[in-house]
């Protein structure tokens, strides 16, 4: 009985701390009422990396990158970049797209120091599994091979060194909606001679009853 009664104050402050730590991250996750436009918290965000850190399994951290970095797999890794991730990530991995800006929490920008000192099996995980409770999706199962995980991998370590040639081959295949394909088009049958004229420029037809 002495022992318990010793032992109340202890237990009380555990209590206390655990309810505070409770409330902290509920202000943290619920704050400006759940909207996306909302920034993480220094808390929320600390919370989340060593989450998403212990997460991934240990063997996986340690997978070695099983595609060697060709010029020819960083263009295949930075073309399937422009064509499945930009629409969030951005070109440059800056995340500064209208999706992008978009989501909570924002994807990260991909040539900052916390990002690149991922290991190449994280990088690799975390394309392949996704990261729950973010935009982020899963792509393993969708078709796509692992092969082409590794080299966004690569293409990922690469976009500090990015190049304006690079960046201007990457928006070529960037996913394009209705009107951007239509305005394409008439550019090419322009170019080719083969453009109809708009409404406006077509000849007037004339009144069979006029003379």
């Amino acid at each position: 009985m002495n022992t318990v009664m010793k032992r109340g104050p202890f237990l009380l402050v555990i209590l206390l701390a655990a309810a505070a730590t409770a409330i902290a991250a509920g202000v943290a996750l619920f704050h400006d009422g759940l909207s996306a436009r909302a920034v993480p918290s220094r808390l929320e965000s600390l919370l989340a990396n060593r989450t998403r850190h212990l997460s991934i399994p240990t063997d996986a951290r340690r997978t070695v990158n099983p595609i060697t970095a060709t010029p020819q797999n960083l263009r295949e890794g930075r073309l399937h970049f422009a064509d499945h991730c930009s629409i969030c990530h951005a070109n440059d991995g800056g995340g500064l797209t209208m999706f992008g800006l978009g989501l909570y929490p924002k994807p990260p920008d991909l040539r900052r120091p916390e990002t690149r000192q991922l290991s190449d099996g994280e990088l690799f995980w975390i394309i392949e599994n996704g990261v729950r409770f973010t935009g982020m999706p899963a792509f393993s199962g969708h078709g796509g091979a692992e092969e082409d995980s590794w080299r966004l991998v690569h293409f990922i370590r690469h976009l500090p060194q990015l190049t304006p040639e690079e960046l201007a081959e990457m928006e070529r295949y960037n996913p394009k909606g209705v009107e951007d394909r239509l305005e394409e088009q008439e550019e090419d049958d322009f170019l080719n001679g083969s453009a109809k004229p708009s409404n406006s420029q077509q000849p007037a037809k004339k009144n069979p009853n006029m003379p």
